[in-house]
C-alpha cells in the first residue's frame, strides 16, 4: 500500500452542486455557511459524521446543515480525504445516499460513483433483453480488457450482455461517464489499443507516472484526471464562492480529461483543435487563455489575446471570463473581435482610409463596383462571376496586381479561363481597386493586410505574448496572416479552435499558407456535453457526404462524435400560413421561460417580422445584435438570425421561417451561375 496523503483535502461531487441549486433559497445559505466551515476544518468537533448502518458504502457519511436538510459526505476510514457528495431535505438525502458506492477503479484509478440499485436493475434488464442467438457487442475483449476501460467489476457482466448500441445507450447513465465513453469508440469500430491508449491518457495523474493503483488512496485519485471530470478539491474561499454562486454551470469547474490536458500542456508551437457543436472548443479556449495568464505569462506588461469573428460572441466570451478568474488575471486578456482588433491596431497608425463592409448603409463599395462593372466582358461569363472572382480568389489571395492575378490558383472556380481572359478580367478589379484607392476606402481583408505591413515593419506594435482564436473555420487567410505577425513564434503563441462543419461566411482558410505551423499540434474533441444526441443526429445528417475541410488543406471526419446526453428528439411542425406559424411559436414560447427560449431566422428582415408578431402579442421579445452580448438579466424570448445565434446557448430553440425559399436562400444561390460556387454555397 502506498504511503497515504495526510494532507486534509476537501472536494465536491458534480451532482453536489446539482442538489445545491434545486433547495430552497434559505437553506442555500445555509449549507453555503456551513461549507465554509467545513473547507477550513472537516475534522471539527461541531461537525458530527453519522454513518447509517443501511448505506452500501460504509465510507458515507450524513452531516447536519440544520433540522431538515443533510449533506452526504464521503468519510474514508483513511487519508483526510473529505467530499461533499450531496444534500438535501433529510429523507431524500438518506434514500439518494442509501445505494451510493464511491470507490477507486483497480485498473484506470478514477473515483468512480456507483448506484448499486441501478448495477442490479441493469443487469436484469441487459440480460432479459438480448435475443438468444444475438452476438454481444464486446465479445472479442476479455474481462480484463474491459477494465482497461474504466468499467468497473459489477458491471462487467452487463457489459458483456449488451447486444447492440440501443442497449449501451439504454445502460449509459449507470456507467461511469469515461467507461460509457471508451465503450462507444469500440463499438462504433476505433481500435481496442488506440482507445485503452485514451483511457490511460485521461486516467493519468498529470503529477506522476504511477506503477501501480492504489484502491484505497483517495487523496492521490483525486489528482487524477478521470476524477477531476465530476470531483473538483477546493483549495480557496473565492474558488468555493464562485462554485456556489453559478452551481450549474459545472463548465467553469469540470473539464474532461481530454479537454484539460490541451488547456495545460505547454506546447512549442501553435495549436488546432477542431471539434463538433458542443464539443466544447470555446469553454477549451477560455480555460486556456486563463491558464496563460495565471500560469505562464505573468510578468508586467504580458498580455493575452482572444479573438473571434463576431462582436456579440466577443462580448459573451468576455463576460464568461469574468466568472472564470479574478480582475487581476482578466486585466491580461484582451478579449476582441477581429475588426475592432484591425481598427485599435491602425488607429494612432496614420490610417487615413476608411474600413468599408458590404452591405453597409453607405453603399459604396457596391456603388464602386457597379462603376467597376461597366468594363466587364458580359458577353463571355455574366455579371455573377466578377463577384464570385473577388470574392474567392482575388481577395483571399491578395492579389493586388495583374501579376498576382496572373499567379492565383483558382481552386473551386467551374469557370476555366485562359491567360487572355484572366487579363480581360483583370480590368474590373484593377479599376475597382482604384476607385477605392481614389476614395481613400478599404475593405476589410485590404485594410488586414495594410495593418500587417505595418506590423512586420514596426510601424505597429502590439506585444501579445499568444493568441488564442475561436470560430477559427469563419477567419480569413488575411486575418491568420496578421495574427501571426502579431505574436512572436515562440511556445505557447498560437491556440486555434473551430469545425468546418459550422462554417457560416465560406471563407476556407489553409493554416500552413498564413503562416501558422500546426504539423504535429493538431486535435479533435469528439464528445458533445451541450445537446442531446437526437438532435446531434438530426444535425449532423444534413451534412451526410458533404466532405469538410480542416482549416489546414485536409479533410476532417465527425466520426466519433457523439453526445452523452438524451432527450426528445426535435419536432418539425409544418404549418399552412404565417399566422397559424406565429401563434404556434407563440404557445411554444410560453410553454416555458421565455427567457429560456430562442427564435432562429434565415434573416435580419425575418427576424424583425416575427419580434414585431410576437410583440404584437403581448410578448418581450429580446433582439440579439452584432454590436452587443445578450444580457441574460433582461426578460423577454430572444430572437436572433443563423448567423448571430452561432456560439450562444439557449435550453430552446425554434428555427422560423424553414421555407424552400430562405433555407437555403434562394437568393443566394442565384447570385452566382457558376455551378460548383452555387454547390459550395450550398
Amino acid at each position: 500500500m502506498n504511503m497515504l496523503n495526510h494532507e486534509i483535502r476537501v472536494a465536491i461531487f458534480d451532482d453536489f452542486l446539482e442538489a445545491f441549486a434545486k433547495i430552497p433559497r434559505a437553506q442555500q445559505k445555509k449549507v453555503n455557511s456551513f461549507i465554509r466551515k467545513f473547507r477550513l476544518d472537516p475534522t471539527a468537533k461541531s461537525i458530527n459524521y453519522e454513518p447509517i448502518h443501511d448505506f452500501v458504502d460504509k465510507n458515507l457519511r450524513t452531516v447536519r446543515i440544520d433540522q431538515a436538510y443533510r449533506a452526504i459526505v464521503l468519510r474514508p476510514e483513511a487519508g483526510n480525504v473529505y467530499v461533499l457528495l450531496w444534500v438535501d431535505h433529510h429523507d431524500e438525502a438518506l434514500a439518494w445516499a442509501k445505494h451510493k458506492k464511491v470507490s477507486i477503479h483497480p485498473e484506470t484509478g478514477a473515483l468512480q460513483m456507483l448506484a448499486a440499485d441501478k448495477v442490479s436493475a441493469a443487469v436484469q434488464e441487459v440480460a432479459s433483453a438480448a435475443p438468444t442467438a444475438a452476438q454481444p457487442l464486446f465479445e472479442a475483449l476479455r474481462d480484463r480488457e474491459l477494465s482497461r476501460l474504466g468499467v468497473p467489476e459489477e458491471m462487467v457482466p452487463t457489459v458483456r450482455g449488451l447486444t447492440g448500441m440501443e442497449g449501451l445507450d439504454a445502460i449509459r447513465a449507470t456507467l461511469p461517464a469515461e467507461a460509457s465513453e471508451f465503450l462507444f469508440y469500440v463499438a462504433e469500430g476505433e481500435p481496442y489499443e488506440d482507445v485503452v491508449k485514451a483511457a490511460a491518457l485521461a486516467a493519468a495523474n498529470s503529477e506522476q507516472k504511477e506503477a501501480s493503483i492504489d484502491v484505497e488512496d483517495f487523496a492521490a485519485a483525486l489528482d487524477r484526471g478521470a476524477s477531476k471530470r465530476r470531483f473538483v478539491v477546493i483549495h480557496d474561499d473565492e474558488e468555493l464562492e464562485a462554485m456556489l454562486d453559478a452551481p450549474l454551470e459545472k463548465w467553469r469547474v469540470f473539464l474532461h480529461p481530454s479537454q484539460r490536458r490541451l488547456v495545460e500542456r505547454s506546447w512549442n508551437g501553435p495549436v488546432r483543435v477542431l471539434g463538433g457543436a458542443g464539443t466544447g472548443k470555446t469553454v477549451v479556449a477560455m480555460h486556456r487563455a486563463v491558464y496563460l495568464a495565471r500560469k505562464l505569462f505573468t510578468a508586467p506588461g504580458d498580455r493575452v489575446l482572444f479573438t473571434t469573428f463576431t462582436t456579440n460572441l466577443a462580448a459573451d466570451i468576455r463576460s464568461n471570463l469574468e466568472k472564470l478568474c479574478g480582475p487581476e488575471v482578466l486585466e491580461r486578456i484582451k478579449v476582441t473581435h477581429l475588426d475592432a482588433l484591425v481598427g485599435e491596431l491602425l488607429k494612432g497608425a496614420g490610417y487615413d482610409y476608411r474600413i468599408m463592409y458590404w452591405g453597409g448603409a453607405s453603399g459604396l463599395l457596391e456603388r464602386y463596383w457597379d462603376e467597376a462593372l461597366t468594363l466587364a466582358d458580359t458577353s463571355s461569363v455574366p455579371a455573377s462571376f466578377y463577384r464570385d472572382e473577388w470574392s474567392l480568389v482575388i481577395q483571399p489571395q491578395g492579389c493586388l496586381t495583374w501579376e498576382d492575378y496572373k499567379r492565383a490558383k483558382r481552386t473551386g472556380r467551374g469557370v476555366r479561363l485562359s491567360r487572355a481572359q484572366r487579363k480581360r478580367h483583370w480590368e474590373v478589379f484593377d479599376e475597382y481597386r482604384r476607385l477605392l484607392e481614389q476614395h481613400r476606402l478599404r475593405e476589410p481583408e485590404d485594410a488586414m493586410r495594410d495593418v500587417t505591413k505595418m506590423v512586420e515593419s514596426g510601424a505597429v506594435t502590439a506585444n501579445y505574448k499568444s493568441v488564442l482564436v475561436d470560430e477559427a473555420q469563419d477567419m480569413s487567410t488575411a486575418a491568420f496572416t496578421l495574427l501571426r505577425a502579431l505574436i512572436p513564434e515562440e511556445a505557447n503563441d498560437m491556440f486555434i479552435v473551430g469545425d468546418g462543419h459550422q462554417r457560416i461566411y465560406r471563407k476556407k482558410v489553409v493554416l500552413g499558407r498564413a503562416g501558422v505551423k500546426i504539423v504535429g499540434r493538431s486535435h479533435r474533441l469528439k464528445v458533445n456535453y451541450r445537446t442531446t444526441d437526437e438532435i446531434r443526429r438530426f444535425a449532423v445528417a444534413l451534412l451526410e457526404g458533404v466532405e469538410v475541410d480542416d482549416l489546414d488543406s485536409g479533410v476532417d471526419s465527425s466520426k466519433g462524435y457523439k453526445s452523452l446526453m438524451h432527450g426528445e428528439p426535435p419536432e418539425v411542425k409544418v404549418l399552412e400560413t404565417f399566422e397559424q406559424e406565429v401563434d404556434a411559436l407563440a404557445a411554444w414560447i410560453t410553454a416555458d421561460d421565455p427567457s429560456k427560449a430562442c427564435v432562429v431566422t434565415r434573416t435580419n428582415k425575418a427576424r424583425n417580422l416575427y419580434a414585431d408578431m410576437l410583440e404584437a402579442r403581448g410578448l418581450a421579445v429580446m433582439r440579439v445584435k452584432r454590436s452587443a452580448r445578450d444580457d441574460r438579466s433582461k426578460q423577454g424570448v430572444r430572437i436572433a438570425t443563423m448567423h448571430r445565434v452561432k456560439g450562444l446557448e439557449f435550453e430552446r430553440v425554434a428555427i422560423c421561417g424553414a421555407n424552400d425559399a430562405d433555407v437555403p436562400l434562394a437568393v443566394a444561390l442565384a447570385s452566382s451561375a457558376d455551378q460548383e460556387v452555387r454547390e459550395d454555397k450550398m
